[in-house]
């Protein structure tokens, strides 16, 4: 930014510098013992020069504005790219996290469910052996009762 600054003084200066000699020759030929042929052509003469660099600084400042125009568009070209390019890159990484923690959840449910299978298979066991246990004392109860 100060580059900037520093180059907008330095033209305003040599702006300045420009205008300032221009007001101190018209002045001085204003106030120069001539003739008033010779006052007119001098007059001519320094308004074609100033016409003249004017047009010398059009086309300086034409000349600048279109490569600042270039380097604004690569610039937010570039910027557009990599914004994309980010965007692109955030959802990839959103679909793996999402697919990873479906992943996990489907597991995590899966174990839960091989764990309560398995307790229903002991319970089932243990209702049977309780069943069986059950038979026998029924059994050895009859059969001494008889």
């Amino acid at each position: 930014m100060s580059q900037q600054q520093n180059g907008n003084n330095s033209r305003d200066f040599v702006i300045g510098s420009l205008i300032g000699g221009l007001v101190g020759a018209v002045v001085a030929l204003l106030f120069a013992p001539k003739a008033g042929r010779e006052l007119r052509d001098d007059i001519n003469q320094g308004s074609h020069y100033l016409k003249d660099r004017a047009v010398d600084w059009k086309d300086v400042a034409s000349e600048k504005s279109g490569e600042w125009k270039e380097r604004a568009k690569e610039s937010s070209s570039q910027f557009s790219k990599n914004v994309s390019e980010k965007s692109q890159e955030f959802g990839s990484r959103m679909k793996d996290s999402t697919k990873n923690l479906g992943d996990k959840v489907k597991n995590f449910r899966s174990r839960e469910d091989q764990e309560a299978e398995k307790a229903a298979q002991e319970v089932a066991e243990a209702i049977e052996e309780a069943a069986e246990e059950l038979e026998k004392q029924q059994d050895t109860s009859t059969s001494s009762n008889l």
